[in-house]
């Protein structure tokens, strides 16, 4: 993963850093522009003007070019979103067990946590799956997103939330 972070840093940094940084990259795995050309399905004639300075990568691009290092580095990749809760929360309130990203289905893999520290845990493991995002309570958000380089979104409870605090009022009562 040290390799990715590298050139999403390099690529926030400056079109140059994110040259010399990939070469590096290359140069470690043993690859070419044309090894990473196949891999990726980027044309060679796209990397290569990259690589010298005649064009920015696209998006798209840069996502094919982490997917095929990971692959390379033995890293899988999948086609899910973690989601990240209590063992009841999942078997109680998870309905949808896919969702649709444009025109590709993403399944829903379920990461059953008990405590703040098993949900970073997850979350890492999650990640090293292959997962696109990451869905969380938001005790544990703030510093999975800090140690995530893929999307983090925040269960926000409003009705569960409301309702808890009527059973604590009626509780209270009794």
């Amino acid at each position: 993963m040290d390799r990715i972070r590298k050139l999403v840093r390099a690529a926030m940094d400056s079109d140059q850093k994110l040259r010399t940084d990939l070469a590096e990259v290359l140069e470690d795995l043993g690859m070419t522009v044309q090894d990473l050309s196949k891999k990726a399905g980027i044309s060679p004639s796209t990397l290569y003007k990259m690589m010298n300075e005649e064009r920015s990568p696209s998006l798209e691009v840069m996502r094919k070019i982490i997917r095929a290092i990971r692959e390379v580095e033995g890293l899988k990749v999948g086609n899910f979103i973690a989601l990240i809760a209590t063992r009841r929360v999942l078997d109680e309130a998870v309905v949808e067990r896919s969702v649709q990203i444009g025109s590709e289905v993403a399944r829903v893999r379920e990461y059953p946590a008990a405590t703040v520290e098993d949900a970073i845990v997850a979350a890492i493991k999650a990640e090293r799956d292959g997962a696109v995002a990451v869905v969380c309570a938001p005790i544990v958000s703030p510093t999975i997103e800090k140690i995530l380089d893929i999307p983090i979104a925040t269960i926000v409870p409003k009705d569960s939330v409301n309702e808890a605090i009527k059973l604590a009022a009626m509780k209270s009562r009794a």
